[in-house]
């Protein structure tokens, strides 16, 4: 490659035939899988992080719910204690092998992503003061209407930068989506560098793509941490 110019070899990277195409198709392949396996994610990690609490909350442990929480352990201990490239391909090959790529993507990226969330929903959970639990049943509330009305909200505003944080994570894990012949931003620069033989311009150009979404989508988090801040002093 050294005998060519820097201009030729950019235009044989991305122009040429629109080479480009391959990264924006893969941009768009990452925003959303990281979108929907984040929702996912989130549910997920509601669901388990009432199971949780709930249980450890609870004087009377009941049978459903002891099952319910083994279960929750054994997932989080499973889905953290794994990396996410491991998952995936299990996913991929073994679990859903007849599936749409983005679609297993989507829901892998979101099982591992809920095994996370859950934990900061249930700090988030115990974070909020026992009073506001007992404030809510003096207002004739029961415990189910008490954690959706009153505790829950107050949970998602104190880690709402936690959970955006989880999003910009996920954001640059997707890039092993590749490994199952899904075309994300990473496997777009691979497949020009696999057409031109040329490596550093479409990595490089990889690594800056990732790198400004990522500082975007932290100027966007210290807003979000500013407002809870001031709402906070309120």
């Amino acid at each position: 490659m050294g005998d060519r110019s820097l201009a030729s070899r950019l235009y044989d990277d991305f122009i040429n035939q629109n080479r480009y195409m391959y990264l924006v198709r893969g941009l768009g392949n990452t925003v959303l899988i990281t979108i929907f396996a984040l929702l996912i994610g989130v549910i997920i990690g509601v669901i388990i992080a009432l199971i949780r609490v709930n249980y450890h909350q609870s004087r009377k442990k009941s049978i459903l719910l002891r099952i319910a929480n083994l279960v929750c352990g054994l997932y989080l201990t499973v889905i953290r204690g794994t990396p996410m490239v491991v998952q995936l391909m299990i996913m991929y090959f073994v679990i859903w092998a007849s599936g749409a790529p983005i679609m297993i993507a989507i829901v892998s990226f979101g099982l591992n992503s809920g095994a996370y969330v859950a934990e900061v929903i249930r700090s988030g959970i115990q974070s909020v003061d026992r009073g506001q639990t007992e404030a809510g049943r003096s207002l004739g509330l029961n415990a189910h209407q008490t954690m959706l009305n009153i505790i829950l909200p107050q949970a998602f505003k104190n880690v709402a930068p936690a959970i955006f944080n989880e999003f910009i994570v996920l954001l640059k894990e997707t890039s092993v989506a590749g490994y199952v012949g899904i075309q994300d931003l990473t496997k777009g620069g691979d497949i020009i560098r696999s057409i031109t033989y040329d490596a550093f311009p479409p990595l490089l150009v990889v690594a800056a793509v990732y790198l400004v979404i990522v500082i975007l989508l932290t100027q966007v988090l210290h807003v979000i941490e500013g407002r809870l801040a001031k709402s906070d002093l309120r």
